[in-house]
Order: structure tokens, then sequence, then C-alpha cells
């Protein structure tokens, strides 16, 4: 991302996270884009139900931006708060759309898919804040990226968007 895009994009937040959560982790979930989406910030995910749609449906309620990077050719598939659906017919593949289009990442509950996504954004230097989902032996030994822990939504969103910021300003 060039200079001039990074200062006039809104921060981008990348939510990755299971298909099938529980009500504890959905509420959270739903509060985290609630939050993301009163500091104006972008969310990107996949799309689908579970934690995916729960930050919709947060950050629908308080007019935020949700974009939702489906794996398949089918644009109604996408859960009913996404804003701007994105087909690409490229099933798990699309995960890799979106880590390159986030800028820190949040976690929630999930499952092989949701490491698959995390994995993908440490490589390419990104933080991913996790919220009752992986936790990963030797995080402190990461040669790129960082993995943070967070205990509740508030705290999750302030760790991403303080590590969003801080990739904005080493462009």
């Amino acid at each position: 991302m060039n200079a001039l895009v990074a200062k006039v994009l809104p921060l981008r937040i990348g939510v990755i996270g299971g298909n099938q959560i529980d009500d504890k982790l959905y509420a959270q979930a739903e509060e985290v884009g609630r939050l993301l989406a009163e500091e104006g910030a972008w969310i990107v995910c996949g799309g689908m139900g579970g934690a995916m749609e729960a930050v919709c449906k947060g950050a629908a309620k308080h007019g935020g931006t949700t974009i939702g990077i489906l794996p398949d050719d089918h644009l109604e598939r996408a859960n009913e708060f996404v804003k701007i659906p994105l087909a690409t017919g490229l099933g798990y593949a699309r995960n890799y759309i979106i880590v390159h289009n986030a800028d820190a990442f949040i976690a929630i509950g999930g499952s092989e898919g949701t490491l698959n996504e995390m994995a993908a954004a440490l490589n390419l230097g990104r933080t991913v804040v996790a919220l009752g989902s992986w936790k990963l032996e030797k995080a402190g030994q990461l040669r790129r990226g960082n993995l943070v822990q967070a205990k509740s939504a508030q705290a999750a969103v302030a760790a991403a968007l303080d590590a969003a910021k801080a990739a904005r300003r080493k462009v």
C-alpha cells in the first residue's frame, strides 16, 4: 500500500473465526463489530456465519462497513449483515485475499481454517489478536507478525486498532 492510500483508506481489521461458535463468543464477536464500527474501521471477513455473522451484525447496527470475501460464486450466501459481498470461487484459497486486505486481525473461536488464516497473517508480518481462539506455544518465537491473546472484545479491538495504526505508520 502506498503512503497516500494509507492516509486516506480507513483502517481495515480482518475478523476471522469459526462458522460455529457458542453464544458467549457470538456476543463477544457482535461487540467487536460494534466497537470497530464506532471507530470507523472497515471489517474484512469471510462473509459467512458464526463469528463472521456476529461481527457484521454488530457493525451493521452501528453504521459500519463490512466486506465479506466469499469462498464461492454465490453472493446470496453472504450473511445478511455484509455490506459489500465479494464472490471469489476460490474456496479456502480466499483466506489469502482476506489476509492481504487487512491491517491487523482479530481471531474469534475457529478451527483449522482460522488457524490457516492466522498463520498466513503472521507470515505477512501482521498482528493477530486471539479472542477465544488458538494459543500457540511458540508465539513468542515468531519471526514475523505478532500473536496477542485478549480476554474481552474491548481488549481485542484496542490491540487490533493499535497494531493497525502502527502498521500504517510504517508505510
